[in-house]
């Protein structure tokens, strides 16, 4: 018989489909220090499999650069690798990357004491291996409730990015225009090259990125981030 007991501890460790709380999930996982990342969703434990560089990792690391390019240039954004994010009751999600106004600039998130996320940050992109994968599903149901304005997910083996925004509590898909790019709604010059990103042109997507930032709706939005309503 398996010993379900973490060694030296008498916490049951976290396995893949535990149904649980997302208290009794994070006394789990905290006393897992070796357990670099797992997720609840909808009250459902999942951990990941070893990450591949070309399917994940590398692809990750472009998506956080075209973020931190945004978020340089504008005071009162915050970006951040797989971050916990403490949704609801039933979700604690790892997204693999997300961007989010500030709270002290009228964002709809804020840092806890302990240092988490928590609420709904505006946009979360997920790295998919392909379109069967949980975040096309249960995650997407679960940010949608959630309020995450925008939600991408890149499905690497599919040479397939979704980018979705939420109105009247649905997920629609933000067109890619003539010109090949896709432009948030919710943050003004965040502009994705779509065919160079899944192509690994990340010069490009960079320099399209930086023109959006260039734009006069960009420094607008900067200054309303300066001046959130009270």
């Amino acid at each position: 018989m398996v010993d379900r007991l973490t060694q030296g501890s008498k916490i049951p460790p976290l396995e893949n489909g535990d149904r649980l709380t997302r208290f009794e999930f994070e006394r789990r996982y905290s006393a897992m220090p070796q357990l670099k990342k797992a997720e609840l969703i909808e009250g459902i434990v999942y951990l990941p499999a070893a990450l591949r560089f070309r399917s994940h990792g590398q692809p990750h690391s472009w998506v956080i650069g075209w973020l931190i390019t945004y978020a340089a240039a504008t005071p009162g954004v915050s970006t951040a690798d797989a971050p916990t994010v403490r949704l609801d009751l039933d979700n604690e999600p790892q997204p693999d990357a997300v961007l989010l106004i500030d709270e002290t600039s009228g964002g709809q998130s804020r840092l806890s004491e302990d240092d988490y996320i928590e609420g709904a940050p505006e946009l979360v992109v997920e790295i998919a291996a392909s379109s069967a994968a949980i975040d096309l599903h249960a995650k997407k149901t679960a940010y949608r409730r959630n309020g995450i304005q925008e939600y991408i997910v890149w499905q690497v083996l599919d040479q397939k990015l979704d980018w979705f925004y939420l109105s009247e509590g649905d997920y629609l898909s933000l067109p890619v225009d003539s010109d090949g790019i896709i432009r948030s709604q919710i943050f003004p010059g965040l502009w994705l090259a779509v065919e160079a990103l899944l192509t690994g042109n990340l010069q490009q997507v960079l320099a399209v990125v930086q023109q959006g930032t260039r734009l006069p709706e960009h420094a607008e939005f900067v200054q309303q981030l300066a001046n959130p309503p009270r």
